[in-house]
């Protein structure tokens, strides 16, 4: 069995929904997770997508979060949010993690906390919110059934997957403690799924809009696909599609895509 497995941070699906029905037409992607939705459940469009022939588990407020997963091949098990997952402010949990069972693959779609600066109250909660996220997959990872856990989780692995890494000292996403809470959960038994560029030499998921980040490539790979055994045995292929960066009303991050033989 063949499938087509993406994530993508969309930068609000309201402003980026011509782009997204036209990228799923054209990429045959089978399961899409967003990210960033901006967008209440109350609120997403539902209809066109079903059009298309996806189902769409939600999990969104309307204010700058929001996660989702598109299926064409079946939606079960839906669960909305970590166990013991914390907040920001602490009684307030923001909509940043959907669970979900399509076809022969469990997946997680994962919008994490940008942390801000480091020191601040929602740098501490971006490495909570991680220990979290470690704690949820441990039954998962360790079974059978494919599993992954994609989305943006604003953190670049190493230095090569930041396009000037002097530039980021002492600022959040290139840490030693955020990246020791992604060694965490390799270390739970997830394997980063390192897609490939379809141009340059590295395969940056995100560029800024300002100072010409796309055109100049001023990149950084934080859209991640993290898999348990299973999953990774049935990798086939993995790419950015930087086309879709390109244009008009683009995201400011590019789709991650992953082939799948089962």
């Amino acid at each position: 069995m063949a499938l087509r497995i993406a994530t993508w941070n969309v930068n609000s699906i309201t402003a980026r929904l011509p782009r997204l029905l036209a990228w799923l037409q054209s990429s045959s992607t089978d399961v899409l997770c967003l990210q960033e939705l901006k967008c209440a459940d109350a609120s997403f469009p539902y209809e066109q997508l079903r059009e298309l022939g996806y189902e769409a588990a939600v999990h969104g407020t309307g204010r700058w979060n929001g996660v989702a997963v598109l299926s064409r091949i079946g939606l079960q098990g839906v669960t909305r949010g970590l166990p013991d997952e914390p907040g920001y402010p602490a009684d307030d949990t923001e909509p940043r993690a959907i669970a979900v069972t399509c076809g022969p693959v469990k997946i997680w779609s994962v919008y994490a906390p940008n942390g801000r600066e480091v020191g601040h109250d929602h740098y501490d909660y971006k490495l909570r919110w991680f220990e979290a996220l470690r704690a949820a997959v441990g039954e998962d990872v360790a079974g059978e059934r494919p599993f992954a856990v994609l989305g943006d989780y604003n953190v670049a692995p190493t230095d090569d997957d930041v396009w000037d890494p002097a530039l980021f000292e002492g600022l959040t996403h290139v840490t030693p403690a955020e990246r020791a809470a992604l060694a965490a959960l390799r270390d739970a038994g997830l394997t980063d799924v390192v897609p490939r560029p379809l141009k340059y030499d590295r395969p940056y998921t995100y560029w800024d809009y300002r100072g010409l980040g796309f055109p100049k490539n001023k990149g950084m790979r934080i859209d991640l696909v993290y898999a348990n055994a299973p999953f990774t045995k049935a990798v086939g292929d993995a790419y950015v599609d930087r086309e879709e960066r390109k244009g008009k009303g683009a995201s400011d991050h590019a789709p991650v895509v992953v082939d799948l033989d089962l």
